[in-house]
């Protein structure tokens, strides 16, 4: 018979979003919650993410007189998801989504805006809209945390006391040296980032702000969090034999130094992120080749919680895919995604032929899946190479280089080549210089025009969200024509892996035939993602991890309608 040092109704392993919304739902049901995290941080790769939710139909939408109906959510997801991913399981986000946000909007500090003009990634398919599906919480104040703030997991990109932004600023600041009004936003976001400096007054931005407020949601609601507490095991009823059903009823956690056996009355929410940083996992199971050094998830999240799954016989799918994000990987530097400079007029991505494969503008985890493919069929996409001109160095950011500001260091090192000419800068990025040449040449026909006929970069309203209103008469286009020029390697990173324990539509986890493994939830990245191999609109990855935490606490609490 099992020892127990603790007992609670539910036990979360996992402090990002997915498990923080497990945890406040269970409470917010009545049940007695306890967030476990390995890390010495909480907030997991959530913290570092933009923060942004998709979420269709939610109370925003309505708010704003936006039109939108699980009829339409339901169609868009038959057009991007379609057949990947059981039905069931969309539909169970499509109706539970709306139903999460509103739930915990209704918790103080737990503040939702939508984010203005962001679209689907595919507007332009039935069901598709152009905004108001996509929502993120505003910039938090790090000190209604009181010294909690402290172990917030804090982003490369987003450091103490540095830019502290919104999804929508990213946009302005992309764009502050062509537009007067967006130069005066970066100065705001300068003052209060300056402010935060000189009075030690911690803001958190983007993901950060999710977790912040999650955190403090948590904090009010007394779901204690234990930090530097690894899940060592998942213990399940006694008496199990291989083959038999059985019930997880509890973990053995590390803490202090110390096994600590916890009963967990109604279940274990598994919410411990992906494998990003486990080298092992994704050798066995992704496409090659695959490097941790890639990849911007959490560090700590390794797959050891996605692993015991396996090892207690649950299923497992998408274990090959990725939320892929094209990614500067300089040396001595963190990978920094490349969400927004991919848009910008003046550059576009080729192979070591010099030849395009891909529209640079669209969804990343498509230009992700073109990499791959354009590796496999011999062409040798990875890494592909970003060129750019002179012009696009002046008024664009590249990366985390500001505009004009082209690190010495990286032209030093050869990890940013510069040359007067197409074909001398093809010589030193190792590009064929005839290809590279011809495919300058016709793109710059293309933006003249205003049209590329090749891969249709532009067209769509997600392509220009993230385009230079100033230039036309398409936005994401202008002709690289203004010496030197630049070329920089863009690999394929990822904010996360996709793949995991296969769960039915109430977040309870499968075996291998289809049976539930009783108590045992998953959720975010420790769960085969609902979105399949696609990537519907930003947020796709954190709207269904913490809707997926919001069913498996309901349905624990046995309050699942």
């Amino acid at each position: 018979m099992t020892s127990w040092n603790h007992e609670v109704d539910l036990v979360v392993v996992g402090s990002g979003s997915a498990g923080m919304a497990a945890a406040l739902t269970a409470k917010l049901e009545g049940l007695d919650p306890l967030i476990v995290e390995k890390s010495e941080t909480y907030g997991g790769s959530t913290a570092l993410s933009g923060g942004g939710m998709w979420i269709p139909n939610n109370h925003l939408m309505a708010e704003a007189g936006i039109e939108d109906s699980l009829d339409k959510a339901r169609t868009y997801m038959k057009h991007t998801v379609g057949d990947r991913t059981p039905a069931a399981n969309q539909e169970a986000f499509l109706i539970h989504a709306p139903e999460m946000a509103r739930t915990l909007a209704k918790l103080p500090h737990m503040k939702f805006k939508p984010t203005p003009g962001l679209s689907d990634y595919y507007p332009e398919r039935p069901g598709g809209l152009s905004h108001g599906r996509g929502i993120e919480t505003p910039v938090f104040a790090g000190i209604h945390l009181g010294d909690t703030y402290k172990e917030q997991r804090l982003s490369p990109i987003n450091p103490p006391f540095g830019w502290t932004i919104t999804i929508p600023e990213v946009k302005k600041i992309g764009l502050a040296m062509t537009n007067p009004s967006h130069l005066i936003d970066l100065f705001k976001i300068l003052g209060r980032n300056l402010f935060a400096i000189v009075f030690r007054r911690r803001h958190f931005g983007l993901g950060g702000a999710l977790t912040g407020r999650l955190r403090k949601a948590v904090q009010d609601q007394g779901v204690p969090i234990w930090l530097s507490s690894p899940v060592r095991e998942i213990i399940f009823e006694d008496g199990f034999t291989s083959g038999e059903k059985r019930s997880a009823i509890g973990v053995e956690v590390e803490k202090d130094g110390k096994r600590i056996r916890i009963r967990a009355t109604k279940g274990v929410v598994l919410a411990a992120g992906g494998f990003p940083h486990n080298q092992a996992m994704r050798e066995k199971y992704q496409k090659h080749p695959v490097s941790t050094d890639w990849t911007l998830g959490s560090p700590d999240n390794t797959g050891d919680l996605i692993q015991m799954g396996i090892d207690a016989g649950a299923a497992i799918d998408l274990m090959d895919d990725t939320w892929g994000m094209p990614t500067l990987v300089a040396p001595g530097d963190p990978p920094f995604p490349m969400l927004v400079d991919r848009s910008y007029p003046g550059s576009l991505m080729v192979n070591v032929k010099g030849r395009r494969f891909v529209n640079e503008s669209t969804s990343y985890v498509d230009v992700i899946h073109t990499m791959y493919e354009e590796d496999a069929e011999g062409t040798i996409g990875i890494p592909c190479f970003m060129i750019l001109d002179q012009r696009f160095r002046n008024r664009y950011f590249l990366g985390p280089f500001f505009p004009g500001l082209t690190p010495r260091r990286h032209l030093k090192n050869g990890y940013i080549c510069k040359a007067d000419t197409i074909e001398e800068l093809a010589e030193q990025a190792g590009v064929d210089p005839e290809g590279l040449t011809n495919t300058v040449q016709k793109f710059n026909e293309f933006a003249r025009k205003g049209k590329d006929l090749d891969f249709g970069r532009g067209d769509s309203d997600y392509d220009r969200y993230y385009g230079d209103p100033s230039v036309g008469p398409n936005p994401g286009l202008a002709p690289i024509e203004k010496p030197p020029f630049y070329s920089v390697p863009v690999h394929p990173g990822d904010l996360g892996t996709k793949g995991g324990l296969v769960t039915n539509e109430k977040a309870q986890v499968l075996r291998e035939n289809g049976e539930v493994i009783q108590g045992l939830y998953a959720a975010g990245n420790s769960a085969a993602s609902v979105m399949g191999n696609t990537y519907p609109g930003a947020g796709a990855t954190i709207g269904p991890a913490m809707t997926f935490g919001y069913i498996a606490a309901k349905h624990a609490a046995g309050n699942l309608e």
